[in-house]
């Protein structure tokens, strides 16, 4: 299946039973709810799904039942967190053979590799695998900022094919599209800056909300391109607060709690995170109840 690095791909979240195992059922529930709502890839194996939580074969099994249950609807990306060359080059093989569509793909974990070294890391996955990759760019939590000159250096790299924006610094939308044109595909990874993204000229929107929210996220993405900025607009100063909880710290759980709300997942996360509990779970609680006593009809 051809990946098209365009509309909404949602970072999944991996919902965990009450002892400790993948539900794959609530899994296959939210897949659906996604792909009813026009979702045009699922990412897996992010930030939002935990991957630092994951096990090697939990990762492998979750593409596997996502490229059999989702039956080439939608491309289905994985993603590669690694802390060596050579775990990340396994991993995108393995995900090859597991039927991915194509890789997103996070810079070296925990050691602060220079530019020279991401550089070197990224050729050694593209070179492992014929499929498409999606740079991960969030220097804010991972710390590597991949820079223009950076993609300049990988403009004849032809499986490095699209970004994650999420610097944070919205206006590397333009910067990237002067530059490079339509060369890379740039998708906004951060759920507070995505309609202005959008409307710079991003193609997609890999969302986190969305994983709650999907009808009302695709929504936002299509008025955007189709030039209905009022629209647009309405829905995204609704659903501003709720967005915000992706960009916390427990941003995991704060979403899961959204997804209960909705119906669309559990609480359950993989420790060290722990369930939201106190103040702390009646505030978020209380965010996505008043947005949703709000919550527009579409």
């Amino acid at each position: 299946m051809q990946t098209l690095w365009q509309g909404v791909y949602p970072a999944l979240t991996t919902p965990f039973t009450a002892s400790d195992s993948v539900d794959f059922e609530m899994f296959e529930k939210n897949m659906e709810a996604q792909i009813a709502a026009g979702a045009q890839g699922l990412v897996l194996g992010g930030t939002l799904g935990e991957a630092s939580s994951l096990l090697n074969e939990e990762k492998y099994e979750l593409v596997r039942f996502t490229v059999d249950k989702s039956a080439s609807r939608v491309p289905v990306i994985m993603n590669i967190a690694e802390q060596t060359t050579r775990a990340a080059e396994a991993a995108a093989r393995e995900a090859q053979s597991c039927g991915a569509s194509g890789l997103m793909l996070l810079p070296p974990m925990r050691y602060k590799a220079d530019d020279r070294e991401t550089l070197a890391y990224f050729r050694a996955v593209a070179e492992a695998t014929s499929l498409p990759i999606m740079i991960y760019n969030n220097p804010v939590d991972y710390k590597i900022l991949v820079t223009l000159e950076m993609f300049d250096s990988m403009v004849d790299w032809p499986t490095i094919q699209a970004v994650k924006e999420s610097t944070r610094d919205v206006s590397n939308v333009t910067r990237m599209l002067n530059r490079f044109g339509d060369r890379y595909k740039i998708l906004c990874g951060v759920d507070t800056l995505a309609l202005e993204s959008l409307m710079l000229g991003a193609h997609g929107w890999v969302a986190g909300l969305v994983d709650a929210f999907p009808r009302e996220t695709v929504a936002i993405y299509q008025h955007a391109k189709a030039g209905r900025f009022e629209e647009a607009r309405k829905l995204y100063h609704w659903f501003l607060p709720l967005l915000e909880l992706d960009i916390h710290p427990k941003l995991v759980q704060y979403i899961k709690l959204a997804e209960v709300a909705t119906g669309l997942g559990t609480e359950y996360v993989r420790a060290p995170r722990l369930i939201l509990e106190g103040v702390e779970r009646e505030q978020v609680w209380k965010v996505i109840q008043d947005a949703l006593t709000k919550r527009p009809l579409l």
